[in-house]
């Protein structure tokens, strides 16, 4: 629980920075002169959907904060069976660093007004996502092969439910990049374009850096780092 409060509290004081950066306390109704000649009246330069995209992404990092202060509870009780480290996780992992970086690379380009290269990097980054996805399925069939099944131990089940929701939002990931490629190819224009790539790869970063927590904690090598903090908060 004081996982979760410190995380929350940290998301607070990110927004309040935010808020104090946006001056969205001032009141320029008391200036006299035009708009934008005093400070904090002019336009955000930060589009809407951007900010959108932010806050969804500090409810999505709630949601999965949640889930590994239950993970790291649950886990030191008896009954607790780790399952083993299913080799495909290693290559998955580098098909969705792959990805990251393709769509940065993709961002990089449309900034640069590159729209060949833009189209490429979407594309790769679209298929070394499917590539992750897929290699997730097999580690879940792999796994069901070898008797580690949803309901057999709480490991099991928290393994299942933490990699099947970061997948899910990867689909759904997907789906936005699919129409991102979609636009660049029909040649949209330039803004619309690079506004897209730049929101798939805030949102692919942001996935990355949640699934190298995961990782770490699915293949143990935060157990001594959960150990200490749980020993710091008892």
């Amino acid at each position: 629980m004081s996982i979760i409060i410190l995380f929350v509290g940290l998301l607070a004081l990110i927004a309040g920075w935010w808020l104090a950066r946006q001056r969205l306390a001032a009141k320029p109704w008391l200036e006299e002169g035009a708009l934008g000649e005093f400070p904090g009246t002019e336009a955000t330069a930060l589009p809407a959907v951007k900010v959108g995209l932010g806050v969804f992404l500090a409810v999505v990092g709630a949601l999965f904060a949640l889930f590994l202060s239950a993970y790291s509870m649950r886990m030191g009780l008896e009954d607790w069976r780790s399952i083993p480290t299913p080799g495909l996780l290693w290559p998955n992992t580098g098909m969705l660093i792959m990805s990251s970086i393709a769509l940065q690379w993709a961002k990089v380009s449309a900034d640069r007004d590159d729209a060949d290269v833009t189209k490429v990097c979407l594309v790769a980054g679209g298929v070394f996502a499917a590539g992750f996805l897929i290699g997730q399925l097999l580690v879940w069939r792999q796994l069901n092969a070898s008797g580690y099944f949803l309901a057999a131990n709480p490991a099991n089940a928290f393994f299942y439910l933490i990699t099947g929701l970061h997948g899910l939002h990867m689909l759904g990931g997907l789906v936005a990049l699919e129409r991102t490629i979609e636009k660049a190819w029909r040649g949209g224009a330039t803004d619309q374009v690079r506004l897209s790539v730049d929101l798939c790869a805030m949102y692919w970063h942001f996935l990355l850096l949640i699934w190298l927590i995961l990782f770490s904690l699915l293949t143990g090598w935060a157990d001594q780092f959960v150990e200490i903090c749980r020993q710091l908060l008892t």
